[in-house]
This record gives C-alpha cells, structure tokens and sequence, in this order.
C-alpha cells in the first residue's frame, strides 16, 4: 500500500468515525471568522455606549482562540492515543517514526484545509445573520450587510495555523516518547480496570460530597451581611470556588462508584442487563475521567451561570430603567424645567410633573439595621439619608411618628435587612426626631443619581418634613416629568435631546436609559451567548468522542451478550440509560453549581431570576442533549456490527 492510499484510507475511516470532529472543527472556524468579520465591520466602531463594538468583539475572540485551541489539543490526543496500536502496526512493518509523523501530518494538513475552506465560507455567510441578531439584540435602527474581509481571513488563518502546529508538536512528542510495546498497551491502559470499592474511595466520595454541599453552603451565605469587606468577600469566593472544584473531582472520582456500588450491594449482585451495561460501566470509568468530567462541569457550569446573569441583566432592563428614572423625564433644576415644559406645549405634548426639593440630613439607623456591619464601609448610627414629605406620595398618609423608606432595592436589602417596628432618628444641626420605621418599598420616587446611588430615602410625614428642613438652605431640585400618551414619549425625547443633550448628572431620559443599557447588555448578551454555545459544543465533542472510544473497547462484551441471546433492543435499552449518566451527571452537577452561584449574588445584575435562568437552563439542556442522543445512535451502529 502506497502512502498515498494509506492517507486516504486513513482519512475515509475518520471521516466515518470522527465526523462530530470535523464538525466542531468547522463550526470553530466559523464562529471565529464571524467574529473578527465584525470586528472588521465598520458599523461596529459606529456603536455608542459604555462598551466600544470593535474592543468588545476582539476581546471576545482572543477568548474564543483559547477555547479553541484547548479543545482542538485535546481531541487530538484522544485521536492519536486512540490509533496507537495502528502507530505500533506501521512501525512493525518498517515505517519510521519520522515517516509516521509525516503521515499524520498530511491527514490533518487534508482535514484542516476542508475545514478552514467551509467554515470562512459558512462563517463569510453567516456574518450577516451575526450582525442581524446583535442589531437585534442593542436596538439599533441599523441594516446589517454582508461584508467581506481580507484581513479577517489572513487572522483566521494565521490563527488556526498555529493552533495546527501546535497540534502537531504534541503529535511528534508522543511518536517519538513511546516505544514499540508500549503502543500496543496504551489503549488498554488508559482506562481504569479495578473493579474493587476501597474505603479509600468511600472517605474520598464522602469528601467530596460534603465538600460540594459546603460550597453551596457559603454561597448562600456570601451576601448575607456575614461578610461586608472587600478582603472577606474575596477570600470566601476563593473557598467557594476551591470547595466546589475540589468536590466535584472527588465526586466522579469516588462518589459516584460509592454509590453505584451501593445500589449493586443492595441488589446482592445480581444485576439485570441494563445494569450492568449502566451502572457497573460508569462506577468505573467516571473514576479514570474524573479530571476531564470535572473541567466540563466547571465549563457548564460557567457558560450557564454567565449566560444566567447575562440574560437576567438583560431580560431586566426595563424595570433597571424605571428604578432608575422613576419619570420619564428627570431636570435638576425648576428654572431650567421650564424650556422642556414650553417646548411640550408648543407641541401639544400633554404631561404632569413632579417638583421636589431634596434635602438631606443626619440619620440613626442602628436599630433599623439587622446584621454585622463594618465602619470602614457604612455606619448605620452616623449616616445621611434624603427626606421627603408624604404629600408627594399619593398613597401614603403618615402619622407624625411614623416613617417608610423608598427605593430599598434588591443590593442593599440582602446586604443590611431592615426590621420594621423599629425606632430611628433623623436629625440635624437644631433638630432630632426620633420616628416608627413601618416598611420598605423597592419603588423609586427620584433618580438613583439624587439618592447617593440608591440609598433609600425616608418619607415622613409633612409636619415632621417641615420641622426637619426649617434652616436649611442646601437642597436639590428635582423636576420629573411623565408623558400622558406614550406614543408621544419618543417626539418628547426629541425635544428634550435638543434641549438639554448630555447635560451630565441630574438629568435623565427613560427610553435613554433603556437605549443605553441595551447597547452595553445586548453587546454582552451577544458575547457570552456565542461563547457559551462553544463551551457547549466543544464539551459536548469531547463526551461524544469519549464515548466512541468506550463503545469500541466495550464491543467484544456485546458480541458475547449478542451470542448468549441477548437482543439488540436489551443492550440498546441499557444504553441509553448509560448515556442519561454520562451525559446527565455533568449537566445536572453543572447546573446545580450555576444555580447556587447564580442565586447567591443575581441581584446585582437584574430584577428578575427564575424567567432568564429557567430559559438558559432549558436551551442549555436541549442542545446539551443532542450529543447524549448521537451517542445513542453510535452505539447503536456498534451493537449491530457486533455479531
């Protein structure tokens, strides 16, 4: 056989072996060269907002190289371990080492220059629809285009020729390490074949269970108000991360056997089909997996918590917004409201408007306050606090001992919890008022820029306001403006673009902030939703492919079951369920760690949390079990050539 035909032999065979590869290969270079086509894009450098389009795309694909690269690294050495014995083969009949190297070579040269030639051209194709959903996702009144880029294709190229030779270094260090006889061991020895449960392995799974349930513990605990420093939060966030990492390795690597081999013990041994070809499979191969099966739950994990909180950021931009402009329109100034109120008039615009004067004053909030605090970050018995009377609120009517906060947002009520029915005082230079706290309402009724950043402000009643704010001359106007009809809110923007623009602090647009939280957040949606679907799709490979090898080595155990008479649907049936672990475990652990470090500090980034995580976790788990169900249907092909 000619080199030639060997090659090509060599490659019909991965095509029909290893097709999910090419694949993931292809769809690789796709995204990549997508990426870098917008960040080529000139619309991109148009985008105004806290996140510059170009910076954000490129930072994007320098992450977008690194997963790359570690998932093409590693398929490559479950390829080339795999074909070890076909390695120590060529060497008996007399090919060199260097000679099988250059073989190998040429196979991937083939194999990556199909791949890079469809993915720039389904990446070339598919740019446009990227462009799309971005325009899509910030709101921009843009039209997406196809364009093409030189440059993006030299960086594509460069970028995976690199990635190549890298592969291919690893490729001639493993040739020339291994001798002839080690060869045709290393397949078999790659896999664990103990069969015994050691107390060794019972301590271990306990650990790492325990050390799971501990993570979990302290995220829960993280924002409770235990730790307010920024040293503490640091420190427990590393013990955090460290516990769960830590756990969920001694979870495949002794857990799962412990408890598999439970169920086995309390079967007295007798297993059924399915059975042994589900559970007494995975108590031991999750064992020799464990590394691997513990960086793709950590990599789930991930992509389905910064997908979570991404979506949540997102999905809440409007409530953000009217926090944050409880009007639709805010100006720090009654004078200079009054050219906007004109402005409207001459254009028959009908609204109402609130003027406040915003005084802020002394406050004792040490009995309201429930938890540890720290001086160095907030003391609750020598604060400031904004006071407002009760005749701006038109469904509150105070008593004069009586108080209520607005604006207790999410952030600050997990920090510090506030108990009602408890006395505070309110001061300043010439009074003290000690008043009844009653309740908390996240509502807003001015900015967050008039209310140091969201801090809530107190109402009282108007005979209490009056007393507090006699003799004081430093206060803040405030003017919020609504528009009755909505449909006349974006000509109302308008004229107050026009008249104001970026006049700075104090005043504020609803539909701006919106515009502008959906520049930065649809940017970022857009990042990490591609992101994540290549941590899942490269993850989901590297299982499928795992599965492949352990479906080739387990063949022989199927032609013995098939010729003892065990049909093709009893081992079928045994599979599947040995796929819902394989694939299962991992997401389940995955999303059980995204959730707890999701619920720990969600609030930072939106209003609402189970709608965006519910959904992350539903497409997650969809796409997620595309690769559990070709893995069926491979093992399928196995079974049925098996006899």
């Amino acid at each position: 056989m000619t080199i030639r035909k060997l090659i090509f032999t060599n490659l019909k065979k991965s095509a029909k072996n290893y097709y999910l590869y090419l694949f993931a290969l292809t769809f690789c270079v796709a995204l990549y060269f997508s990426f870098v086509t917008l960040q080529y894009d000139p619309a991109m450098n148009e985008v105004e907002g806290s996140i510059k389009g170009a910076a954000a795309i490129r930072a994007a694909s320098v992450m977008l190289i690194i997963i790359v690269g570690v998932f093409l690294i590693y398929a490559n050495n479950l390829f080339i371990k795999r074909r070890s014995r076909e390695i120590g083969l060529l060497q008996l009949v007399g090919f060199t080492k260097g000679k099988i190297f250059q073989v190998i070579s040429i196979e991937n040269i083939i194999m990556y220059t199909i791949a890079l030639i469809t993915g720039i051209f389904i990446g070339f194709i598919s740019s446009r629809l990227m462009m799309m959903i971005l325009i899509r996702l910030m709101d921009l009144n843009e039209v997406a285009e196809l364009n093409y880029s030189n440059q993006a294709v030299i960086q594509t190229l460069l970028v995976f020729m690199v990635i190549y030779i890298v592969i291919m270094v690893v490729s001639a260090l493993f040739i020339h390490r291994q001798r002839l006889i080690n060869l045709f061991q290393l397949q078999s020895s790659t896999e664990l074949k103990s069969k015994k449960i050691s107390k060794w392995q019972l301590l271990i799974g306990i650990v790492g269970i325990v050390a799971i349930l501990f993570g979990y513990y302290m995220s829960s605990k993280l924002f409770d108000g235990d730790f307010v420093t920024i040293n503490s939060l640091f420190a427990v966030m590393l013990l955090i991360l460290a516990s769960v990492i830590i756990g969920t390795y001694l979870f495949y690597k002794g857990s799962v056997s412990f408890i598999f081999y439970l169920i086995r013990k309390k079967n007295n041994g007798y297993l059924t089909i399915n059975k042994v070809l589900s559970l007494s499979s995975i108590m031991f191969r999750m064992r020799s997996n464990s590394l691997l099966l513990t960086v793709i739950t950590t990599i789930s994990a991930l992509a389905i918590g910064f997908l979570s909180l991404a979506y949540i950021s997102y999905y809440s931009i409007e409530k953000q917004a009217e926090n944050t402009n409880p009007n639709h329109f805010s100006i720090p100034s009654f004078e200079e409201a009054e050219d906007f109120y004109i402005a409207l008039e001459d254009n028959d615009i009908d609204y109402k408007t609130i003027e406040m004067e915003l005084y802020e004053v002394g406050a004792d909030l040490s009995n309201v306050i429930n938890g540890p605090t720290d001086d160095n970050f907030f003391k609750p018995d020598d604060t400031t606090m904004i006071v407002i009377s009760d005749e701006y609120i038109t469904d509150v009517d105070l008593n004069r001992e009586e108080s209520i906060f607005m604006n207790v947002q999410g952030v600050l009520d997990e920090f510090m919890q506030m108990d009602a029915e408890e006395e505070f005082t309110l001061f300043t230079e010439t009074e003290n008022i000690t008043l009844d706290y009653i309740e908390g309402k996240e509502e807003s009724i001015v900015p967050f820029s008039y209310s140091n950043g969201g801090f809530p402000l107190a109402v009282v009643d108007s005979s209490v306001y009056k007393q507090l704010i006699t003799g004081l001359e430093s206060y803040e106007e405030y003017a919020g403006i609504d528009i009755e009809n909505e449909r006349e809110l974006e000509e109302a923007n308008d004229l107050y673009n026009s008249i104001y623009g970026e006049s700075g602090r104090g005043y504020g647009s609803y539909l701006q902030s919106i515009q502008s939280q959906k520049y930065t957040m649809g940017m970022i949606m857009f990042i990490v939703g591609f992101l994540g679907l290549t941590f899942l799709i490269t993850s989901g490979c590297i299982l499928y492919i795992k599965q492949m090898d352990e479906s080739e080595d387990e063949k022989r155990n199927y032609t013995i079951l098939r010729k003892i008479g065990f049909t093709q649907f009893d081992l079928q049936r045994g599979i599947r369920i040995k796929q819902l672990f394989n694939f299962g475990i991992p997401l389940i652990l995955g999303i059980s760690h995204s959730y707890f470090a999701v619920r720990s500090g969600w609030f930072f980034f939106g209003t609402e949390l189970w709608t965006p995580m519910i959904v992350v976790i539903l497409i997650y788990t969809l796409l997620y079990s595309l690769f559990g169900i070709l893995s069926i249907s491979y093992y399928k092909k196995v079974i049925k050539a098996s006899l």
